[in-house]
């Protein structure tokens, strides 16, 4: 039974990729400090459902405490880790820039050193899309260049990014960057969009619409995006003998086991059309204020997927209005609503 180390297993993505770990036969080792940046109950909730399964074991503590950390590694024994844990949210990086640092940048590196140690098969790690900061020509695709950040958040993706291409460089660790387009799904965060205007219209209360409703998403569903982190687990990148046998589409780099790989939808949503839908399965209007565009965020964001495809024979597809449906009906039953 293959070991895989998943930190930020409390979180969103990090609950359905060891849900869908566990249902292929894995053994999950989690690894979450249930911070406060959103409802602990929720996190809580998510972590009781995966103890329900023998095979998943998990450990509350902070990235940062690397003895901790360490001794989960040193007992483990992970043949792969998948790095999901640390402060998220483009927004919030401008109220509280210092957990950025403390978890983004100092947690990333304390996986780094455990994964360097302990030898691990393959090291995934996630980045965000956030990185293509403004860039303009789309979809965004991994050759792209991302040297213009626009939040603190972005460079902290950037930087790990970074940081993994060295460490795979050096100690030849095999390293994939994913970088996620706008997750969206059943047991969400609730500073998501998608959760505070479902929240909202469903409470009469009038939702924030920034940049006057003038933005687009590459809305990805939560089960498509573990299924492509799932593939990938299978294909950890491999150094090339010649820099002339990396494809021109290729994120591989030529002096280490190392890529970057985009998982999206492939497709960009008006964020109009996304609030539509909500309202479609609410079955009401929702009030609204218009905004103008907020600090450091982008207009739109659009995935090429074609890596991701080529790499694994997969493409994400889940249709928004499918998705927005499922996380309704999630939400009703959870919240009682």
């Amino acid at each position: 039974m293959r070991t895989v180390l998943i930190t930020g297993t409390g979180g969103f993505i990090g609950f359905h990729l060891a849900q869908l770990l566990l249902k292929e036969g894995f053994r999950v080792v989690g690894y979450d400090a249930m911070t406060d940046y959103y409802d602990v109950s929720l996190k809580r909730r998510r972590h009781q459902m995966l103890l329900q399964d023998p095979n998943f074991s998990c450990t509350e503590a902070y990235l940062e405490e690397m003895d901790t950390l360490h001794s989960v590694f040193e007992q483990a024994k992970p043949d792969v880790v998948v790095h999901l844990a640390g402060q998220a949210g483009v927004r919030y990086s401008l109220e509280n820039p210092r957990s950025y640092i403390e978890s983004n940048i100092v947690g990333t590196f304390n996986v780094m050193e455990c994964a360097r140690e302990f030898g691990v098969e393959h090291l995934m790690m996630a980045s965000t899309s956030s990185v293509y900061g403004a860039n303009e020509d789309m979809p965004f695709a991994e050759v792209d260049k991302v040297d213009t950040p626009l939040t603190l958040y972005a460079a902290t993706k950037k930087a790990n990014e970074n940081m993994g291409h060295s460490y795979a460089h050096l100690w030849k660790i095999p390293t994939t960057m994913f970088r996620f387009f706008t997750v969206y799904g059943p047991w969400g965060r609730p500073d998501l969009a998608l959760f505070k205007f479902v929240k909202a219209g469903l409470a009469g209360d009038a939702i924030d619409v920034y940049n006057h409703g003038n933005m687009a998403r590459d809305f990805t569903y939560v089960t498509d995006l573990v299924r492509g982190i799932r593939l990938l687990i299978d294909t950890p990148p491999v150094e090339p003998e010649r820099r002339d046998d990396i494809l021109p589409d290729d994120s591989l780099s030529p002096v280490a086991p190392f890529r970057v790989v985009n998982i999206g939808n492939n497709d960009k949503v008006q964020l109009m059309d996304f609030i539509t839908e909500i309202e479609k399965c609410l079955g009401m209007e929702i009030k609204k204020n218009f905004m103008e565009m907020q600090k450091g965020d982008v207009p739109a964001t659009w995935a090429n997927a074609d890596l991701l495809q080529r790499l694994t024979g997969y493409t994400p597809q889940t249709p928004v209005s499918e998705g927005v449906k499922h996380f309704v009906d999630w939400y009703r039953d959870y919240y009682g609503v």
